[in-house]
Parts: structure tokens; C-alpha cells; sequence
């Protein structure tokens, strides 16, 4: 299983997850993305509708009718009621839960850097996983580790 570290430092996760949900989508996969607090799955909503490209990226919320067919689905559980196999964890927290996925990507920044370095340390232990670091270098994503 591969989990991917996304350090945020100039672009929200808002901003950053729709070309990487877009990508998900291409493979012919769907996405759960996962954050704590109405608000913040607000604004990942608000920065779906206009996506790489401005164009609008099909998803839905947890608990709503038709779940199970979004193509990404949002959500505060790490639970994926659309079946997808590819998670997305947007506020920064690591959840064990991601571990059933094929793929995780876990986003943090400057306030959880902390929590995210360690849950790092603890995955790069684990057989079977498969961390990867990425940094913002401008507009470009690079690897690091």
C-alpha cells in the first residue's frame, strides 16, 4: 500500500487536492476524502466545483442519498461508502483506517507537520507500506523521499 505525505506550504488543501482527484478519477477509480469539521469539507467541496481547469469534479457528501455512486465522496469517517480504494486525508490527521485502502494521500501543513512526521516514522516501519514525501517547489509537486 502507498502513502503519499503532501506537505502544503503555499497552495490550501482546497486548492490542491482537485488536480490529484482529477488524476484519481482518470485511472478510472474513485476517492473518499476525509476531513473533521463541516467547514473544511465546505471549502474541498467549494474548490471540486471548480477543479483542474475550472471544470467541475462529480462528488458528493457522506449520509447523502446516492453515496454509494459519487465518484469522490466527502466525508468526516474514514469509511467508504462509494467504495473507493484510493483515500484522501485532507485536515492533516492520519487515521489508521487509510491503511485498508490500495492508496493514501495524507496532506498536512506548518500545524500539523509534527503529527505527520511521526505517523511517517511509524509507517516506514511497517511491512507492506510504502511512504512517499512530496514538497511544493512553486506550482509543481516534487519527490523528495
Amino acid at each position: 500500500m502507498q502513502v503519499d505525505f503532501y506537505q502544503l506550504s503555499r497552495d490550501p488543501v482546497e486548492q490542491v487536492l482537485p488536480a490529484i482527484a482529477a488524476r484519481v478519477l482518470g485511472l478510472g477509480e474513485r476517492l473518499l476524502v476525509v476531513a473533521t469539521g463541516p467547514e473544511k469539507l465546505a471549502r474541498i467541496s467549494a474548490g471540486l466545483w471548480g477543479g483542474p481547469a475550472e471544470s467541475f469534479l462529480a462528488h458528493g457528501h457522506a449520509g447523502e442519498e446516492r453515496e454509494g455512486i459519487q465518484p469522490i465522496l466527502l466525508s468526516q469517517a474514514c469509511a467508504a461508502g462509494n467504495g473507493a480504494r484510493h483515500v484522501a486525508l485532507a485536515d492533516g490527521l492520519w487515521r489508521d483506517e487509510a491503511l485498508e485502502f490500495e492508496r493514501a494521500f495524507h496532506f498536512f501543513d506548518a500545524d500539523t507537520i509534527e503529527a505527520a512526521r511521526e505517523s511517517w516514522r511509524t509507517l516506514a516501519k511497517r511491512e507492506g507500506v510504502e511512504p512517499r514525501f512530496w514538497r511544493q517547489d512553486g506550482r509543481k509537486w516534487v519527490r523528495v523521499a
